[in-house]
């Protein structure tokens, strides 16, 4: 026992990393590298930025500038316009969100049941997604003109007078949401036939097995619920893409007639491109970013919640 008391014990030591370890680690860090720097230059660097400026009166033309604090935001909140457009920013995003959703939903299912000419309608669809908005505000501005445009003419057919669809404050919104479906339909399409895609077929015959025979069952029993994590990401993606409305309303509107189509991204532009205040649209710019980060964490939270519960 005392011969064994005197054997000195020995400490294992945590191995050496390796040397093609370490060279593969700099060897990945030198790879990163280029887009590290072009994510804090272009992404981190422009906003601390925008952060900052939100916090002074700066204006382009101006050699200098001060701290005021928060008196930009609190202008904000004060300020009818930003008010004005922060509601029509939300009203379109109602609009537009699940209209396009149900819509590219129930296109994609019709699409996926039909193997004739499914290559066909799927480009057609897409077609408004690849096509600039700005090149076709042409052909929207002559479909909504009130005297010689055709969805007029079709309503004189029925006896129902036509509005004034991007002339007057009632309409001119809806006018717009019309479009911004139009434009939103055929992406979200592209990623509810993906989803489709994947569903298994053995599930569709094993709910027929089961009793489920009529199509609103299936759908309720397997092609809802498997198109679920695909559904929460088409609602992300088309409220991101409805709250950055801009380039409808600066082409067909300019945020008129009396501010009725001004959307959140119009009012930063004209407050830091036309009026200058770059102070004040850096602030306006910093409640932007605030509503899409609250969103994209409404995402994750929601997609952790499913991962869980399934």
């Amino acid at each position: 026992m005392a011969d064994m008391a005197a054997v000195p014990q020995t400490i294992a030591l945590p191995a050496p990393r390796s040397a093609p370890l370490a060279a593969e680690a700099r060897s990945a860090w030198l790879l990163s590298l280029p887009a590290i720097v072009l994510v804090f230059l272009f992404i981190l660097l422009p906003v601390v930025a925008v952060i900052g400026l939100g916090f002074t009166d700066f204006e382009l033309g101006y050699a200098g500038f001060k701290f005021v604090g928060l008196d930009n935001y609190i202008e904000l909140f004060t300020d009818r316009t930003f008010r004005q457009s922060l509601w029509n920013t939300a009203v379109y995003t109602a609009i537009v969100t699940p209209i396009s959703i149900l819509m590219a939903l129930g296109l994609a299912m019709l699409i996926e049941a039909e193997n004739i000419g499914r290559s066909f309608f799927r480009t057609a669809y897409f077609l408004p997604v690849a096509s600039l908005l700005v090149a076709m505000a042409t052909v929207w501005q002559y479909l909504f003109h009130p005297t010689i445009g055709p969805i007029n003419a079709m309503l004189a057919l029925a006896g129902i007078p036509g509005p004034n669809w991007l002339g007057s404050a009632g309409t001119v919104l809806y006018s717009l949401s019309i479009i911004g479906i139009w434009q939103s339909v055929g992406f979200n399409l592209v990623l509810f036939l993906a989803g489709l895609t994947a569903i298994p077929r053995e599930l569709y015959a094993a709910a027929e097995v089961d009793g489920a025979r009529a199509a609103y069952d299936r759908f309720r029993l397997v092609t809802w619920p498997m198109l679920g994590p695909t559904t929460l990401f088409v609602t992300t993606i088309s409220i991101i893409s409805s709250v950055k409305v801009f380039e409808t309303v600066k082409t067909l509107t300019e945020g008129g007639p009396n501010k009725a189509s001004e959307v959140l991204l119009f009012t930063i532009y004209k407050e830091g491109f036309v009026y200058l205040r770059v102070g004040y649209a850096s602030a306006m710019t910093v409640i932007f970013l605030a509503i899409l980060i609250v969103l994209m964490f409404l995402q994750y939270r929601l997609q952790d919640r499913q991962v869980h519960y399934t």
